[in-house]
Order: structure tokens, then C-alpha cells, then sequence
């Protein structure tokens, strides 16, 4: 497996970035970390090396990122300037970290990615999903949380929490709007345990299917059972399950 490391200076968010290229050919995937978590996460786990295969085959790339979480999702700051850095951070990934990875796998500008994620990773990339769906058309997002309301400690919902917050700008859109078209010619597919430690992602995930069905949005949400807790095991299970077949 070809991998390649980078550290590049972003101006948005004014340091140096660090990212990883994994792959030679094959559509490109972002790969968000569960909350805290850093650009090497998903190869500390070892889940590339259970898609090796794909990998190897030339059916996938992966771009790993770095998040913000800590100033944003994770701290108790006030609201205003938490979600002012997480709105910095979504400008980097699509203004900065994409344009590069695409040159350096040469690819066009314009080829949409994959985004992929779990637990605070499967709410990014549902987040960049729905919010850009001309930049990506295929998602696979695992035990995320898409009403983050309760990481608002100050009651301040400003503009830039709305914009991040799934649950409530999916629920404001017009049945018409040119996106859900967007949405539905799309690779999307939402899973979730039942199992330990998935409570308030399991209700999210029904919210988010009841709004689909009422919007006409045909992305898949995915339910597995009891025996599937919030944890790497059931992600590495799903991710054996779901991916072959979106690549």
C-alpha cells in the first residue's frame, strides 16, 4: 500500500495541517477521526489494513484529516467562537486540504470524494454530505450524532451552529430544492448499532430517517442490532460490510 505524508500551512486556519494519503488510484475517500482524534487514527486502528485489498486493486484512496474538535465540539467555550473555527476548519477541507490531495493523486478539481467517518467523524461527514453535495457523492457515516444542540452550553445558536447542525437545516428544506436530487443520485448510506453506548445516535438516526421520508430523501439509514455497540469492532464490521460495494 502506497502511503504518503504531508504537512502543509493553511491560511484559513492559520498553522500547519498534517495529512495522509493512502492508495495509488481510485476514486478519493476523506476519512473524518472520531472526536479528538488525529489525521492517523484510522491506520493506528488498523482499518486500512482491513481494505487492503481495495486498496491495492485500485478502487479506493484515502485522504485523512485532522479536526478541530478540541476548540469546537469539545470545548465550553462560548458557542460563537467555537462554531467560527469549526466553519474555518469545513473552508479548509474544501478550500485548502481537497484542491491539494486531488493534484497530488491527479485527479480534476472537479472529481466529487467519498467522505467516510465514525462517531464525531460520521457527524463531519454527514455535515460536508449534506451540506456540499456538488463536492461529494458517496458517504458511508457510522454511529454519529446529527442534533448537536447538546453541545450548546450558553444557549447561543447562532447562525454558524445552525449551518452545522444537520437535524435542524435538513429540516427547513424545501421538498423542491435542486439538493435532494443531489442526494439521491448519491452513495449514501447512514449506519447504526443498537448496542451499548448508541443511545443518542440511535435516536438521531431515526430523526434523520423520519426527516428523509418526509423530504423525499433517499439515503440509506442503516439499523444493526443489539449485539452492535458503539465501538471500533462493530465500525470494523460495517466497514467490511458497506464499502466493497460502494467502490
Amino acid at each position: 500500500m502506497q502511503v504518503r505524508y504531508y504537512k502543509e500551512y493553511s491560511s484559513i486556519l492559520g498553522r500547519e495541517m498534517e495529512f495522509k494519503l493512502y492508495g495509488h488510484a481510485g476514486p478519493l475517500c476523506l476519512v473524518i477521526p472520531c472526536q479528538d482524534g488525529r489525521f492517523f487514527e484510522w491506520e493506528d486502528r488498523r482499518m486500512f489494513d482491513l481494505v487492503s485489498g481495495l486498496i491495492d486493486e485500485g478502487r479506493i484512496q484515502f485522504l485523512t484529516v485532522d479536526s478541530v474538535d478540541a476548540e469546537t465540539w469539545s470545548s465550553f467555550g462560548p458557542t460563537e467562537g467555537r462554531m467560527h473555527r469549526l466553519e474555518a476548519w469545513n473552508r479548509y477541507v474544501l478550500d485548502e486540504l481537497i484542491p491539494s490531495a486531488l493534484w497530488k493523486t491527479g485527479k480534476s478539481e472537479a472529481e466529487p470524494l467519498m467522505v467516510m467517518g465514525a462517531s464525531m467523524g460520521a457527524y463531519h461527514a454527514v455535515n460536508l454530505f449534506f451540506r456540499h453535495p456538488w463536492r461529494f457523492s458517496r458517504l458511508l457515516a457510522l454511529s454519529g450524532l446529527y442534533d448537536m444542540s447538546r453541545y450548546v452550553y450558553d444557549s447561543c445558536y447562532t447562525k454558524e451552529f445552525h449551518i452545522n447542525n444537520p437535524l435542524a437545516y435538513l429540516e427547513e428544506l424545501d421538498p423542491q430544492d435542486e439538493r435532494i436530487s443531489l442526494y439521491n443520485a448519491a452513495d449514501a448510506r447512514i449506519v447504526i448499532g443498537q448496542g451499548a453506548w448508541e443511545n443518542e445516535c440511535l435516536e438521531d438516526t431515526r430523526k434523520l430517517a423520519d426527516l428523509f421520508w418526509r423530504k423525499g430523501i433517499q439515503v440509506e439509514t442503516c439499523f444493526w442490532g443489539y449485539d452492535t455497540p458503539h465501538d471500533w469492532p462493530s465500525w470494523e464490521r460495517q466497514l467490511l460490510e458497506y464499502l466493497p460495494h460502494m467502490v
